[in-house]
Parts: C-alpha cells; structure tokens; sequence
C-alpha cells in the first residue's frame, strides 16, 4: 500500500471515531443544560451559545493553525487537535454549572479543529486529478460517525447518564491521536522549505492576502458562510423542535432527534462523495452554487413540517443538498493552491464554516424566541439565496474569469 493510501485509510478511521464521539453529546445539549438546573426559554438560548461557542474561538483559530501546519506539519496539527478535544471534552463530564460547560467548549474549540488538518494531510499525497473526490472521501467519515453518534449518545445517556458520554468521547478521541502518530505519513518536502520559510505571522498574513487576492476562493468562503448559517442556526434547536411536534417526553425526544441527526447523516454521507465527482468534473465553483440553490429550497421545506414524518423527509431533503458544501469548498481550495500553502487555504476554509456555525448557533436561540423554530429556518434560506444573487451581481459586474482549470 502506497505511503499516502495507508496515511488515507488512518486518517479517515481517526476521523470516523471523533466524529461518532462529537455527535453523541452535540444534540442532546438541552437535555444536558436542563440536568444543570436550567428551564424554559432560557435551555433554547443557552444551548445555542454552549453549541456555538467552540466553533466560534476554532473560526478564529484556524487561520493560525493552518498557518502553522505549513510551517511545521499538518500530521503535528492533527495529534494537536485530538488531544485537546481527549482533555476538554472528557471534563465535560464533570461540571456542575453551565458557565463551566461554556468554558469548557471554549478552551474545546480554541485548540481543537481536527477538520482541516485531516483533510490536508491527505490531499498532499493524493494525485492532482482526485482533490475534489479525496475531499469528498474524508468527510464520509464525518457523515458516518453523525450516523452512528447521535444513537450511542442516546443509548448511553439514557442507561448510563449524559456525563458518561463524555468520557467516551474522550477516550476516542485519544485512540485516534495515537492511530494518526502512529501510522500517518507526511513527507517534510510537502512543508515551506526552511530558506524560504516566513515567520509564523508572516505565513498567517500571506495566506489571507492570498485568499483576498482570488476572486473564486472569496465568494467560496461568502458562499460557505451563508450554507452553514442557515444549517448551523437549527440544528442546535431540532430537541426543541421535536418536543413542539407532541413528543414531550425527553426520552422519547432524544431517541426522535438522534434519528433525525442519524437520518441527515446518513444521507450526506451517501451523496457527499458524488458532489466531490461532480466538482472534479463540472467545475467546484459551479458545484457550490448548485449545492446553495438546493439547499435553500430544502430549508424552506422545513417551514411547512406539521407531523415527524415530514420532519424526516426534511432533513433527507436537506442532506442531499448540504452535502456539496464540503467537497465543493475544499476541492475548489486544493485547485486554487499550491501544496506548500494549502494548510492555510484549508484553515481559511474550514474557519469559515466554522464560523458561521458558530455565530449561528448563538443567534439561532435568539432568533428561534422571536420567530419560532420554523422562522429560523425561513431566514437562512432566504440569507442563502440574497447571497447567491448577491455573488452573481458580482461576479457579472466584475467579469471575473474561472482560475480553476
């Protein structure tokens, strides 16, 4: 097995065991902050800012991080990140107050970010012609472990108790730091060269002139931001949004949302890999707009649920087309990049997406106490569209060429 084939199949099993640990407690935050001594409205705001708060310090940090795997590895970045998440997540288990859940998923997302680094460390290795598919490939991992997670997370919680799950988490999470030191290869001509090589804050800027310079890689990370926004402002609320449907048990409502989480997973995992094909042959930048489009009237769909059924259907809706959204992105980064800068490109990326799930998220427990579960969804579907025939003005008034071949 070739070098970067075996580093490939390491990786995405590393990813596969987070993802299935980060899923068991991510949508059952309700339920966790009511065993805190929190009720009402206020289990809708504080879910969002618990959620958020780790994506949001991880968007702030992944430029630096980017930067710093070019600098010094992205092999080093990923053990980095799967560490943090073993020490901070496995302490989740043991809070008494909600404001140390906060603190916790603040110092979580602050060091954490195994995303790109994963993705990056393979697409190094992989042939220039298999980016978009490599890409796409990755992130199954991810959509698998949503399949998988959020069904453990309930069964433990419900035999063993919420805090249980943490420690699980945390333990997998060191599993696969140690599968990635052990097995994963980088070669150290795939770093700058130590000539050549700026300061950490030197590569942090260049990297953002960089991206600020390509027209295609900025209406990239707009158009990301406005997919993930709409995404990220509900997905915090779905318990919520069960317990509004009739199921009122929190039992009862964890199983159903761990379904719904499973069922949306499942369904990108499917469809992610062909919207990596479909980059790789169309072009990522056409791909990405498509996958917008789609995904706005999906959201939509949401508005009119009335029974779980149509919930379901939702979100399979929503999984069909939210799944371009990764490959998209990143294939469209690796195409527009050189090896050496593409830890940076990728961090840029995956800041973005990260970003906007967190700035969702707090907003979204706003938003849902002003207009509803199902106005939530209204307005990112109407935020992605605006920002589709916004980047369309542009590009017209621009006439901004393609730069990927």
């Amino acid at each position: 097995m070739s070098p970067w084939r075996r580093t490939y199949l390491v990786v995405w099993i590393a990813d596969l065991i987070t993802a299935i640990g980060m899923m068991s407690f991510l949508p059952f935050f309700p339920s966790y902050l009511e065993e805190l001594g929190l009720s009402g409205p206020e289990v809708g705001v504080w879910t969002g800012m618990v959620f958020g708060a780790a994506p949001f310090v991880a968007a702030l940090m992944a430029p630096l991080w980017g930067a710093l795997s070019d600098r010094w590895g992205r092999k080093l970045m990923m053990i980095r990140a799967l560490a943090a998440i073993t020490i901070f997540v496995g302490c989740m288990g043991l809070v008494t107050e909600p404001w140390q859940l906060l603190v916790l998923r603040l110092c979580q997302g602050f060091f954490s970010g195994f995303i790109a680094p994963s993705i990056a460390l393979v697409s190094i290795g992989a042939p220039k012609e298999l980016q978009g598919r490599v890409a796409g490939d990755m992130q199954t991992s991810m959509a698998a472990g949503s399949v998988v997670g959020p069904l453990i997370g309930a069964f433990v919680a419900t035999e063993f108790g919420m805090r249980w799950v943490f420690a699980v988490v945390g333990l997998g999470a060191g599993l696969s730091a140690v599968l990635v030191w052990l097995f994963a290869h980088e070669g150290r001509e795939t770093r700058r060269s130590s000539e050549s090589r700026p300061g950490v804050w030197v590569s942090l800027r260049e990297d953002m002139a960089k991206l600020g310079s390509n027209p295609n890689l900025r209406r990239a990370v707009v158009l990301l931001f406005a997919i993930q926004f709409g995404i990220g402002a509900t997905n915090p609320q779905m318990e919520l949004f069960v317990r509004e449907l009739g199921f009122s048990a929190p039992e009862r409502a964890r199983e159903l949302t761990s379904f719904l989480f499973a069922i949306l997973a499942t369904t990108i995992l499917v469809a992610t890999p062909a919207w990596g094909r479909i980059g790789d042959a169309v072009g990522h930048r056409r791909a990405m707009m498509h996958c917008a489009v789609f995904t706005a009237l999906a959201m939509f769909a949401h508005y009119w649920v009335a029974v779980y059924a149509a919930l379901v259907g939702a979100r399979i809706l929503l999984g069909l087309a939210a799944s371009g959204a990764g490959p998209t992105s990143y294939g469209l980064a690796a195409a527009e990049t050189p090896v050496e800068r593409r830890g940076g490109a990728f961090g840029v990326i995956f800041s973005a997406r990260a970003l906007a799930i967190a700035i969702s998220s707090m907003l979204g427990g706003w938003l849902s106490v002003w207009l509803s579960i199902r106005g939530v969804f209204v307005f990112g579907a109407a935020l992605t569209l605006v920002t589709i025939a916004w980047l369309g003005w542009m590009g017209r008034s621009r006439r901004d060429q393609p730069a990927e071949a």
